[in-house]
């Protein structure tokens, strides 16, 4: 058994949900959670990514000084991105198909903050209704 953590943007909760159920994911959690993933550190990409953001937030009722702030704060490091987590329990043979249904789901053009996927090895389970353990429990 493996239990497989995938954070990812926002925006792709819904597109993530579809992939899972697809991919004949029994069941998932996903939570709301804060974060950061690894600092752009080429001023260019820097740069390309502060304006995309300034125009974005133009377009939703001006760029003001907070705007500027904000978003130098986002490629800074000083401040988190919201996400979505999503925990899955497979069988094993299981977690190369979901884990390839969570990249297509996930993947931009951006380049940058797709997100990331965790595997791990799980111990035991257990189906709380019924008592079933071990594999049993998670399908």
């Amino acid at each position: 058994m493996k239990e497989i953590l995938a954070v990812v943007r926002m925006k792709k909760t819904g597109a993530t949900k579809k992939a899972l159920v697809a991919a004949g994911v029994a069941g998932f959690t996903a939570v709301k959670v804060s974060g950061r993933g690894r600092l752009v550190t080429d001023p260019a990409r820097i740069e390309e990514c502060k304006a995309k953001l300034l125009a974005m937030g133009v377009n939703e009722g001006g760029a003001g000084a907070d705007t500027e702030q904000l978003v130098t704060s986002f490629l800074d490091g000083s401040r988190f991105f919201p996400r979505r987590l999503f925990t899955i329990l497979a069988h094993d043979d299981d977690v190369p198909r979901i884990v390839e249904a969570i990249t297509d789901a996930n993947r931009t053009e951006h380049g940058i903050g797709d997100g990331t996927i965790f595997v791990m090895p799980i111990l035991d389970a257990v189906r709380v209704r019924t008592g079933e353990s071990g594999e049993a429990a998670i399908w």
